[in-house]
């Protein structure tokens, strides 16, 4: 008899990331009417406070406006020019992104920051990403350049090291085909599963390149990037939190951490500003 209710928990979170992602088809383009002062406004130059632009990288089933209605302009309140990018588009698949090969997904993120760099005129960029999209840019800084052009990486339940899907991923070994169907389907959600070629390669060698530096935030009731202890980052420049340590009483999951949590919000803030960084507790909720 299947494991139900370990079966049921990470379909519906990906369900809500769906629900989230399905406002009408405007709003995928809706970043470049982004808030004036920041989110993907060519413009915005970054100041001598904030002088790195941050690009968003959304994760999988995300986009670029839908992931982060609630982050990037927590960001740009904050004096950031913000930017975020699609990435991992399959053929015929509108709205529902980071589902392709998440090297090639690798390579947008390498060209968008090139982009954002020219536009502003900075050095070096901070990157912040959900789930995927805090694991994928680690694959542009080792492989493509990326460390001479990032000065800093905030994962938000990143997939370090892969994830079983509570449990679910085990079952594919007992569908014969089924892994086989999946990475030709959907080979960005491949590339995820737990010992995959693409993460091997990725982790081969150790977690970290030199002079970025690292952040994840983790919450204990993540459902997707399980086990939540994987999404851990070793190296020497390494921040690891967990949600809970902040604020025992934060009940977000793997969706929520991304999508509207404030108390990580607020962590984030500190990891891209630890110069001027301030204690991250239950009332950071409403800052």
């Amino acid at each position: 008899m299947l494991p139900w209710k370990r079966v049921l928990r990470p379909l519906a979170a990906l369900l809500l990331t769906a629900a989230v992602a399905t406002v009408p088809a405007a709003t995928a383009h809706a970043a470049d009417a982004a808030p004036s002062s920041g989110w993907n406004n060519y413009s915005c130059k970054p100041s001598a406070a904030h002088p790195h632009p941050v690009v968003l990288v959304h994760g999988t089933f995300g986009n670029s406006v839908d992931n982060w209605l609630a982050l990037a302009p927590y960001l740009e309140s904050r004096g950031y020019c913000v930017y975020s990018l699609d990435y991992g588009q399959l053929p015929g698949v509108p709205l529902f992104y980071g589902l392709g090969p998440i090297d090639k997904s690798a390579e947008q993120l390498s060209a968008f920051v090139d982009k954002v760099l020219a536009a502003t005129g900075a050095v070096k960029a901070d990157l912040v990403g959900h789930s995927q999209g805090g694991m994928m840019p680690r694959y542009y800084l080792r492989f493509l350049g990326g460390a001479a052009k990032v000065n800093a990486l905030v994962g938000l339940a990143p997939d370090n090291h892969g994830t079983d899907l509570d449990g679910l991923a085990n079952l594919l070994p007992y569908f014969p085909g089924a892994a086989d169907l999946l990475k030709a389907t959907t080979p960005g959600l491949a590339d995820q599963i737990t010992g995959s070629d693409f993460l091997t390669k990725l982790n081969a060698g150790g977690d970290t390149v030199p002079g970025v530096h690292y952040t994840v935030v983790a919450t204990k009731y993540d459902e997707v990037a399980t086990p939540w202890r994987t999404q851990y980052l070793s190296g020497s420049d390494v921040h690891n939190v967990l949600l809970q340590d902040l604020c025992s009483l934060d009940l977000s999951e793997h969706v929520a951490i991304g999508l509207f949590d404030r108390i990580a919000f607020h962590e984030v803030a500190n990891a891209l500003d630890p110069a001027h960084a301030t204690a991250t507790t239950c009332a950071s909720a409403l800052s």
